[in-house]
């Protein structure tokens, strides 16, 4: 399977920022080797300027959770496609990351997960000690000196992890 892109059309609605009609979305599907199919919005707002993308696997399926065990700085570089509607947990980095109603997809690495939980984080913890420490674990972690599990639950089945040598374990999962 090669990769293709093919425009799917134009659409403009209700800006979520600024609430004008003036919020141009484009879509795309994007045959991307592995993955398969994918769904690219790609938004801006003429008015105020706000900008959107979303990234969606066409391919969907049951509900599932899937488990990947994170042992090396090679297993940070594993692709993760997170569908809009999965939630994502770190157990032993006390890290959970639920969908809120405007959440959405993308893809990215184990690696660019742990970026984006730093990216949130307050500057204001550090002046927490207990805060600090869990910073300080996800920089550990970052650098293949924590070990950690990385769980993705998604009810819609449309999130996959790939990378080599990687321990993953994908259950069905009915309780949806």
């Amino acid at each position: 399977m090669g990769s293709e892109l093919r425009f799917l059309g134009e659409a403009t609605t209700k800006c979520m920022n600024c609430g004008e009609l003036s919020f141009k979305v484009s879509m795309y599907v994007y045959r991307a080797p592995i993955v398969g199919d994918v769904l690219l919005e790609c938004g801006r707002c003429d008015s105020c300027g706000f900008g959107r993308s979303n990234v969606s696997v066409l391919n969907y399926g049951n509900p599932k959770t899937i488990r990947v065990r994170i042992e090396s700085v090679n297993d940070l570089r594993a692709i993760v496609v997170k569908s809009a509607t999965a939630s994502l947990s770190i157990p032993e980095l006390g890290i959970e990351v639920t969908p809120g109603p405007a959440a959405y997809g993308y893809i990215t690495t184990v690696e660019g997960i742990l970026e984006r939980v730093l990216d949130v984080i307050p500057s204001d913890c550090m002046n927490d000690e207990e805060c600090y420490k869990k910073v300080d674990k996800i920089k550990d972690a970052m650098d293949g000196r924590e070990k950690f599990t990385l769980i993705i639950r998604d009810p819609s089945g449309g999130s996959t992890v790939i990378g080599e040598g990687l321990n993953i374990v994908v259950e069905e999962d009915a309780t949806y």
